[in-house]
């Protein structure tokens, strides 16, 4: 029998069918409807017109995904997935990782300090000259898009390649904040957190191909399972004692090991963490969906009419039942705080300890990346069986082994780097104010080819 594909628009009626057909099966008040419902995923499978099997699989997805969902306002609804759709294409030319996009950042800097107009011409051949990057002008200008530069007009009539205003704003506060830690003497131990992955096919170089080698073996494949490493340190005392988190998942060829945590996870870790530090200190940590939670939680973007209203009255807000979903919106936006809560934050603050958030994108500030591959490197040089028990206790064995001399290079070196980027940014400030007249939204261009005026 050939096996029909189920797309999530009929697995979400099929779910509701159950679910009325389950409702009716304990209907009291009317035995027979009840006892003719009694098994509501047969009812549904020859309702339907599908295998009783197929029932069984989306119920199970439906119930799953209800009990995995974030706590949110209004009722949680099911979300299903339809068959081989989960596959997407590696983007090579556009897809870098956070350390090639440190180098595009700090390459169009360098544009900036030396009174030049970065575009994404120059930018490309400069980016070419340090790596080995292939891709085209129109890669690079997609890139700078996800990094969020756009171009602005200058006092000139010309237009400047120039990065969101926010994410600026974000990258001076934490350099402010970390240089007035070492200005002011601060004796607390700063505590920098990250989590990571290992394949249980980690070898030199990242990359896996189902190819032949030099001596004719196999070179192993990216796809199996992959340990996700959670930890924290500082270099006062190298990693926090008892806070190491390294557990197996099965993630296939999906690089992003962001997806196998969720916040309750992180919590737990985040918590037990915290109990382990002798002293009051200052934790370092980016802001990974998991690691924001927010104190309160506000309707979504994409939430129901009905469901916002629910939030306002629940909040003791005002509102009109006349109102339109836009007015509502509104209303649920002024209630905002003007800085987000997190919920980490608050209970780290609890304990004693403070919490100093990265600038988006910048994984360069937190030593602990440096760590990171440093670990890998050396679990890279050990493996050779290429099991996952074998890596699990490689990873172990590579983790335990790191000192606190190691902690103290890699602190020093975003120290200093911290250190160098917070005077540049002071000095670019003078360099651009008298350049940008504007800051208006509409005076901005996502056009790649505004770079041919220069």
């Amino acid at each position: 029998m050939v096996r029909v594909d189920i797309h999530s628009q009929t697995k979400d009626t099929i779910f509701k069918v159950y679910n009325y057909f389950k409702k009716l099966s304990k209907d009291q008040t009317n035995p027979e409807v009840a006892k003719y419902f009694s098994l509501p995923q047969s009812v549904t499978a020859e309702a339907c017109g599908v295998s009783l099997s197929s029932v069984k699989r989306i119920t199970s997805e439906g119930n799953k995904s209800i009990a995995n969902a974030e706590p949110e306002a209004g009722p949680s609804n099911p979300s299903f997935t339809s068959p081989r759709k989960q596959y997407k294409r590696v983007k090579y030319a556009t897809d870098i990782d956070d350390f090639d996009a440190d180098i595009v950042r700090r390459t169009i800097h360098e544009f900036y300090d030396n009174l030049e107009y970065p575009t994404s011409t120059k930018l490309l051949s400069k980016y070419q000259e340090k790596t080995d990057y292939k891709g085209s002008k129109t890669s690079m200008w997609r890139i700078l898009k996800s990094l969020h530069f756009k171009y602005k007009k200058c006092n000139d009539g010309r237009k400047i390649l120039m990065e969101r205003n926010d994410i600026v704003a974000m990258r001076v506060k934490f350099l402010r904040t970390m240089c007035n830690l070492g200005q002011n003497n601060d004796t607390r131990p700063i505590v920098y957190l990250d989590e990571t992955w290992v394949n249980q096919n980690h070898t030199r170089g990242y990359i896996w191909q189902n190819e032949k080698n030099s001596e004719g073996l196999k070179v192993p494949t990216g796809k199996g399972s992959r340990l996700i490493i959670c930890h924290a340190g500082s270099s006062s005392f190298g990693f926090v004692a008892g806070s190491k988190l390294v557990f197996r998942c099965q993630s296939g060829t999906n690089v992003d090991y962001h997806t196998q945590m969720n916040s309750s996870i992180f919590k737990e870790w985040f918590i037990k963490m915290l109990n382990h530090l002798e002293e009051p200190s200052i934790i370092v940590m980016d802001n990974a969906s998991y690691h924001s939670t927010l104190t309160v939680s506000y309707p979504k973007s994409n939430a129901r009419k009905a469901d916002i209203q629910q939030w306002l009255s629940h909040k003791s807000i005002d509102f009109s039942p006349p109102e339109t979903l836009s007015e509502l919106r509104e209303r649920v936006k002024a209630a905002m705080p003007k800085e987000k809560e997190y919920e980490l934050d608050g209970i780290a603050l609890q304990m004693g300890h403070s919490v100093v958030r990265l600038p988006p994108y910048h994984c360069q500030y937190n030593p602990i990346e440096l760590i990171w591959a440093q670990i890998k490197n050396k679990v890279a040089e050990l493996n050779t069986t290429f099991k996952i028990a074998d890596v699990e206790k490689l990873v172990n064995e590579v983790i335990d082994s790191v000192t606190v001399e190691d902690w103290k290079r890699c602190v020093k070196h975003c120290e200093e780097l911290q250190e160098s980027d917070f005077i540049k940014e002071g000095l670019r400030d003078e360099i651009l104010e008298p350049i940008i007249i504007t800051i208006n939204p509409d005076e901005t261009s996502d056009s790649e080819d505004d770079d041919e005026d220069f």
